[in-house]
């Protein structure tokens, strides 16, 4: 049995800024919660914390619930709509706000004050449309980014990628040579074959 030196592996893909920053701001983000919430607790006490974390609950809820019917009544309304052959109406191409409002209420739900403080923030509908704005263009700005010919180039490249991140690009050469060369057994080609295009 003979040793050598084991070849070098090739480094996986880099990871991007946000992900690898992301573990560190949640471990951060429940540390300041749990903090708040013992400073809350020492100073009006245990059962004023189990009220807010149980209101923040119920509340939570209530909202998701309301949110929750009203994406129920536009998609029954935009299906009665498409049905009958009428264009939707203005609101129900963007979803109405809904998700957002969904959002709210679920960290609302969420033990914690800053996670309520936010929800409680996303319910105003000024600050809901602020971020909804800003979620759409930083959207659009990374499908730019990451398909400049549209969304038809992004669904090839999408495609042509393997799972393990290479690019496999190419087209199938056949070396024509005498007949049962192959070991296949089929009958020889009529002639040279276009190469095959997506």
């Amino acid at each position: 049995m003979t040793t050598g030196a084991m070849p070098p592996t090739a480094p996986g893909p880099r990871r991007s800024r946000a992900r690898r920053l992301l573990p560190l701001g949640v471990a951060a983000w429940l540390v300041l919660e749990i903090w708040l919430l013992t400073l809350v607790a020492g100073a009006a006490g245990g059962l004023a914390v189990l009220a807010l974390l149980v209101g923040g609950a119920v509340v939570g809820g209530a909202v998701i619930k309301r949110a929750g019917r009203r994406a129920f009544a536009n998609l029954t309304e935009t299906l009665q709509r498409a049905q009958a052959g009428q264009p939707p109406a203005a609101g129900e191409r963007a979803g109405g706000g809904n998700g957002f409002l969904m959002l709210a209420g679920l960290l609302l739900m969420l033990p914690g004050l800053i996670s309520d403080a936010v929800g409680l923030l996303l319910l105003l509908p000024p600050v809901r449309a602020l971020v909804k704005r800003r979620a759409e263009r930083s959207l659009e700005r990374r499908m730019r980014q990451a398909a400049p010919g549209g969304l038809q180039d992004a669904f090839q490249q999408a495609r042509i990628h393997r799972p393990d991140g290479k690019v496999v690009p190419g087209e199938v050469i056949r070396q024509d040579g005498p007949a049962g060369a192959s070991g296949g057994g089929s009958a020889p080609d009529e002639g040279p074959r276009p190469p095959l295009t997506p």
